[in-house]
């Protein structure tokens, strides 16, 4: 290399460094900017427009009233830009008295706004943005330390996930010509868990087996031994235990633990082609809850799959939060034959499996999702109809399928099955 070119190098890092603070000062530029025009409403920005045209015209031709007109106009935002000046210091708490409800029950809350500085704050509005809609409370002037508190209802007539939050307080002047918000809360989301109903009597996973866990109920005829008991009337012979009844004189018999397996599975279909009201989808994800609560209340390992993914139902609590968030599918994304699939695939050794759909399912269809299920699998197959007065049951290859047209018909449908 000649000597010529050695200081180029120091040009070429100054060049860098420039170039480097020059990138910075624009970003932080544009980052301002925008801020600012975040802050503009499109009403300031027709009157911007209107007063930058009404101003070159009055110029142009001279006609003083346009050039007033654009004066007076300019004069308006400088004013209500003034009402943007100041500091919303809010010490903002947002608190729902159950984050959790059922569909149709009340949710309340509270937002709380205090002022930790040593100046008033002016009037300002605070947005509560609830779903897909908004509340909005106007907060007067507060004192140094002085609180103020909005009480707030939020309709839960739909199942699902309401996002509560972000609260916003926002500044801006009387004529709406500019607004600036300034977050102050993290959202809390509120679960709406579909209605259920709670039933009694056996066991929808009652399958006796060696590898089961032992329940509370006790059993005259199971595999897990528990005690020996005085014969009575009706007991089976076959337990009879002969040296005891040598020994005592009195025949005993043993008593047994009730064994069940614990991998209990739900499919529910969310296909909207399987469904022929939105009622009657509403009515399958109930019978879906109210069915797995019925099994984690037996002790039961409960997994439940819809189209495309597995849902948590560790808890109940669990459970309902996921089928809260459940949402109805495009029929390309799976049919209950394809759900019936995967469970095959991903659950071979399931023992009770619960398929819910709607009555747009013909019996073939059924018939076609019952094959593929696991083989030695106990199935019952819920279909929810509305316009169904009475509970019926018929049977679909070795599957019991029960029509349900309300909540209430489950327990009274899955008694017919269990009889």
């Amino acid at each position: 290399m000649s000597a010529g070119t050695l200081p180029a190098a120091p040009s070429i890092e100054r060049d860098a460094n420039w170039r480097d603070i020059a990138a910075v000062i624009g970003a932080r530029v544009g980052a301002r900017l925008l801020k600012i025009t975040q802050a503009i409403r499109p009403l300031a920005w027709v009157l911007m427009v209107l007063a930058v045209v009404f101003w070159i015209i009055g110029q142009s031709l001279g006609w003083v009233e346009l050039t007033m007109t654009a004066i007076v106009i300019v004069i308006t935002l400088i004013l209500c830009a003034f009402f943007l000046i100041g500091r919303t210091e809010y010490d903002v708490a947002l608190d729902l008295a159950r984050t959790r409800v059922v569909v149709g029950e009340r949710a309340v809350g509270a937002l709380t706004l205090a002022n930790p500085s040593n100046r008033a704050i002016l009037p300002s509005r605070v947005v509560l943005p609830v779903g897909g809609g908004r509340g909005e409370f106007g907060i007067q002037r507060l004192a140094p330390g002085e609180k103020a508190e909005e009480l707030f209802a939020i309709p839960t007539q739909r199942r699902g996930v309401v996002k509560v939050g972000p609260v916003s307080v926002v500044r801006g002047d009387p004529l709406g010509l500019f607004e600036r918000a300034h977050r102050r809360d993290d959202p809390v989301d509120l679960f709406v868990h579909p209605k259920t109903v709670l039933f009694d009597g056996q066991s929808l996973g009652f399958l006796r087996d060696l590898e089961g866990l032992p329940a509370a109920d006790l059993s005259r005829d199971d595999v897990s031994f528990h005690a020996l008991n005085e014969y009575q009337p009706g007991d089976d012979l076959r337990h009879v235990h002969w040296r005891s009844t040598a020994r005592t004189g009195v025949m005993m018999v043993r008593q047994y633990e009730e064994t069940r397996r614990s991998h209990f599975v739900i499919g529910l279909s969310c296909s909207t082609g399987d469904y022929a009201t939105d009622k009657d989808f509403e009515l399958a994800i109930s019978a879906a809850g109210s069915v797995g609560l019925r099994a984690i209340r037996d002790s039961q390992r409960v997994d439940v799959r819809v189209q495309g993914r597995e849902l948590r139902a560790g808890t109940g609590k669990q459970l309902l939060d996921s089928l809260a968030a459940v949402e109805s599918s495009k029929p390309r994304e799976g049919s209950v034959s394809d759900l019936s699939g995967v469970i095959a695939a991903t659950m071979p050794l399931a023992s009770v499996v619960v398929l819910v759909c709607g009555s747009k399912v013909s019996n073939d269809d059924l018939r076609r999702a019952c094959a593929r299920l696991p083989f030695g699998a106990r199935v019952i197959a819920i279909v929810a109809d509305t316009t169904v007065e009475m509970p019926s049951l018929r049977k679909i290859a070795d599957a019991n399928v029960v029509s349900v047209g309300t909540l209430e018909q489950i327990p009274l449908a899955l008694q017919r099955v269990l009889a």
